[in-house]
C-alpha cells in the first residue's frame, strides 16, 4: 500500500513535495503531499492483485483522509487506495491538464469543480471530466501561530492586519494560483477592510511584496483583487510563497514563519496556536454569504486561458466527485459512501473536521445511483 505510515512528521512530506518541479513553461508544479511506504516485500505465493484507488486531494485533508484510508482499507482489503494531496486547484490540474487516470477527486473549494472540471472534455470520451460533486465538508479560515511568533502577545482580531504588514514579520502565503486557500487569504483582508470600512490594509500588507503586482480595485463595495500570471517575491519581502497551505505548517513549527492562514480544522491538527477570525472574515458563516460575496479574486494567468479563474468569496465548502477519467469507478463509489458513512463521520470528527449533516449534491440526476441514496439534489 503507498500510503502506510502517513502521520510521519509532516516536514517530511513538505522535503519531498519541494524537490518536486514541473516541465511546463513558465509555470512549476508545486509540492506534492505523498506519504512514504514501508511495505516488505512480499514472496510469490503472497503477492494478490488489488484493485488501485488513485485519491487526490486537497492537503486539507491529509490526516483524516490517511486515517479514512487504513480503515477503508481493512474493510475492503481488495482495494489499495494511492493518495495524493495538493492544493485543490491543483489538484483539479493533474485531472484535467495532465490527465492523470483518477479516480476520486475531493477539493477545499467546490466552486472548483464546475469552473475547471466541468468545463473541460475528456478527450477520449467527449464528455466533460466532471458533471455532479457531492458538497460533504465545511471549514473556516483562521490566522496560525506560534507561541515564538513575532507579536503574538500583542495580536488580536482588530490589529492582525497591521501586525502581519510589519515588515520583520514573517507571513507564509499558499499560493493562490494552485491553493483555494492561498486565494481565500487574500479574500480575508478585503473582507476585514469591509468590515471595519478602512481600504488600506490590503495595499500596506502586498505592496512591494512581488516581482509583478496583486492589485485591488474597489467599485461601489465591491473589492476586485487581481493575481499575476508570475507570482513571485521580492528579494527583501516578508512574505514567503508555497504551494500548499500545508506546507507552512512544518515553517511555522521550525520556527522559520511567524503567521499564516490555514484551516481552522488544520491548526487544530497540529496543536498551534489560532486567532479566531470574525465572522465577517472566518468565510465559514452561512448567514454572511451576501456579506462575503461583494470580494472577487481574479486570475490574469494563461493557464485559465479555456476557463474564467474568478472567485467570490463564500461560505467554504469541500466537493468529491469521481472524473469520467476514472480507471476504477466503482471502488470510487465505495471509498466516497465509506467517507459519509458513520465511520467516515467519526474519523473526520476526531480530527476536528465535521461533515455537513446532510449531503447537498450538484448534478444529482448525473450521480451513480449508490451515492444517490446518501445524498440529495442542492436547492
Amino acid at each position: 500500500m503507498q500510503t502506510k505510515n502517513r502521520l510521519l512528521p509532516l516536514y517530511l512530506f513538505v522535503l519531498v513535495g519541494m524537490l518536486a518541479s514541473a516541465c511546463q513553461p513558465k509555470l512549476s508544479i508545486p509540492e506534492t503531499l505523498v506519504a512514504p511506504t514501508t511495505k516488505p516485500s512480499l514472496t510469490a505465493t503472497e503477492k494478490v492483485e488489488k484493485i488501485p484507488l488513485v485519491v487526490f486531494a486537497a492537503g486539507s485533508l491529509i490526516i483524516p483522509f490517511a486515517e479514512i484510508e487504513t480503515a477503508f482499507e481493512a474493510k475492503y482489503p481488495e482495494i489499495d487506495v494511492l493518495a495524493e494531496y495538493h492544493g485543490s486547484i491543483q489538484v483539479m490540474r493533474h485531472v484535467t491538464e495532465l490527465h492523470e487516470p483518477i479516480d476520486i477527486v475531493a477539493t477545499a473549494d467546490a466552486a472548483l469543480v464546475p469552473m475547471l472540471m466541468y468545463a473541460t472534455t475528456n478527450p477520449d470520451t467527449g464528455q466533460p471530466y466532471a458533471d455532479w460533486f457531492i458538497r460533504f465538508a465545511g471549514n473556516k479560515l483562521a490566522l496560525a501561530y506560534t507561541p515564538g511568533s513575532l507579536y503574538a502577545q500583542e495580536l488580536t482580531s482588530e490589529n492582525w492586519p497591521e501586525i502581519l504588514s510589519r515588515t520583520d514579520v514573517r507571513y507564509g502565503l499558499p499560493d493562490p494560483r494552485f491553493d483555494a486557500a492561498g486565494y481565500r487569504a487574500m479574500m480575508a483582508f478585503a473582507l476585514h477592510e469591509n468590515s471595519i470600512q478602512q481600504y488600506d490594509l490590503f495595499k500596506a500588507m502586498y505592496k512591494g511584496q512581488f516581482s509583478f503586482p496583486v492589485t485591488i480595485f474597489r467599485e461601489e463595495g465591491h473589492a476586485l483583487i487581481r493575481i499575476p500570471e508570475i507570482l513571485e517575491t521580492k528579494s527583501d519581502a516578508h512574505i514567503l510563497i508555497r504551494g500548499a497551505s500545508v506546507f507552512l505548517i512544518a515553517l511555522m513549527e521550525s520556527s522559520d514563519l511567524d503567521y499564516a492562514f490555514e484551516y481552522e480544522s488544520v491548526v487544530k491538527q497540529h496543536g498551534l496556536e489560532m486567532l479566531e477570525l470574525p465572522s465577517e472574515v472566518n468565510l465559514g458563516t452561512e448567514k454572511m454569504r451576501d456579506f462575503y460575496k461583494n470580494v472577487e479574486v481574479r486570475m490574469d494567468f494563461q493557464r485559465f486561458s479555456t476557463v474564467d479563474p474568478h472567485f467570490i468569496a463564500e461560505p467554504i465548502e469541500y466537493a468529491i466527485t469521481i472524473p469520467d477519467s476514472s480507471p476504477n469507478p466503482e471502488a470510487a463509489e465505495l471509498f466516497i459512501q465509506f467517507l459519509l458513512g458513520e465511520e467516515g463521520k467519526a474519523i473526520m470528527s476526531k480530527n476536528y473536521h465535521l461533515l455537513l449533516e446532510s449531503f447537498p449534491a450538484n448534478g444529482f440526476e448525473n450521480m451513480p445511483t449508490a451515492l444517490q441514496i446518501i445524498s440529495h439534489p442542492e436547492e
